[in-house]
């Protein structure tokens, strides 16, 4: 059975974080921990609907913190990026938490794309936090604050097929999923290099085996089998919300960047990370934006 896993976080008054994904699961977790220390969290979700839902549970729990900002941003569309980053510019003057959570999970033969043409998890898992962190990342800079991308240890089963991410088609290979969990691991890495000096640090984090819906659109038939063996390993939002909270928030990682953390500390099976394949990833990442965009 695994370990549980509970952080007992400092408080932190008026820190200004950003959750993408803040309505359910490990996102819904984290805004809820973090707003009990008074920070301003902005509660980013897909739609407006949901993310008020969100602050109305959370307020059941703590109704004395009234910096709870519901706000929609769909990551599979540019424009909604966009537009969500403008409007966060022009109300705050940084950012101390920038949290890239959100995500989706699919089956391969469905072959889903975004709004903009863009494979469903390369798009909204990678490329509209990859957006969303180049808009918003002067703010992080001013505040010399704290950026975490939520990958998964998946990502070791991924591939980064350039050629198709390029011509916006569906990559070869069985694990969608975890092709796009390996560009978060990458991003934040090669992020971490290029705001090294800026005094923003930057986290990979992978939650663990957690019990969200996530994967409901993955589920199979033979999953009933097994569920009841899986339960026992599963984490729940809360236990997978631990790790992200405190890379968030320990003051000894304040000098700690380009790590990946589970459990809450640093993990690693194996050697990934390749400048070339970052820097890689950057690129074709902007081009495709560009695109996009113009």
């Amino acid at each position: 059975m695994h370990r549980l896993i509970y952080y007992i976080l400092p408080t932190i008054l008026m820190l200004v974080v950003i959750i993408t994904g803040a309505n359910s699961g490990i996102g819904f977790e984290v805004a809820k921990n973090l707003a009990s220390r008074n920070a301003q969290v902005v509660l980013a979700c897909r739609s407006i609907d949901k993310a008020n839902a969100a602050l109305i549970k959370i307020k059941q729990h703590l109704s004395n913190n009234p910096h709870l900002i519901p706000m929609t941003i769909d990551l599979g569309s540019l424009r909604s990026v966009s537009e969500f980053a403008e409007i966060i510019k022009s109300r705050f003057d940084k950012i101390d938490i920038l949290i890239n959570n959100a995500g989706v999970a699919y089956q391969k033969y469905e072959r889903l794309k975004t709004y903009d043409g863009i494979e469903i998890h390369f798009g909204i898992n990678h490329l509209g936090h990859f957006y969303l962190t180049c808009l918003l990342q002067e703010l992080v800079i001013a505040a010399k604050g704290r950026i975490i991308v939520v990958t998964s240890s998946l990502h070791e089963k991924g591939k980064l097929n350039f050629n198709a991410i390029r011509n916006f088609d569906f990559p070869p290979g069985e694990n969608l999923y975890a092709d796009s969990k390996l560009a978060n691991a990458y991003f934040a890495y090669e992020l971490a290099k290029r705001l090294r000096n800026k005094r923003v640090v930057v986290y990979a984090v992978c939650p663990g085996w957690v019990y969200t819906g996530l994967f409901s659109h993955t589920f199979k038939w033979y999953h009933i089998i097994f569920a009841p063996i899986a339960l026992l390993f599963m984490r729940t939002a809360m236990q997978g919300s631990q790790t992200v909270i405190y890379c968030a928030t320990e003051p000894s990682l304040s000098d700690q960047t380009a790590l990946l953390y589970r459990d809450c500390k640093p993990y690693g099976t194996r050697t990934i990370f390749f400048d070339k394949v970052g820097q890689d990833l950057w690129t074709v990442s902007q081009d495709m934006i560009n695109h996009v965009v113009n």
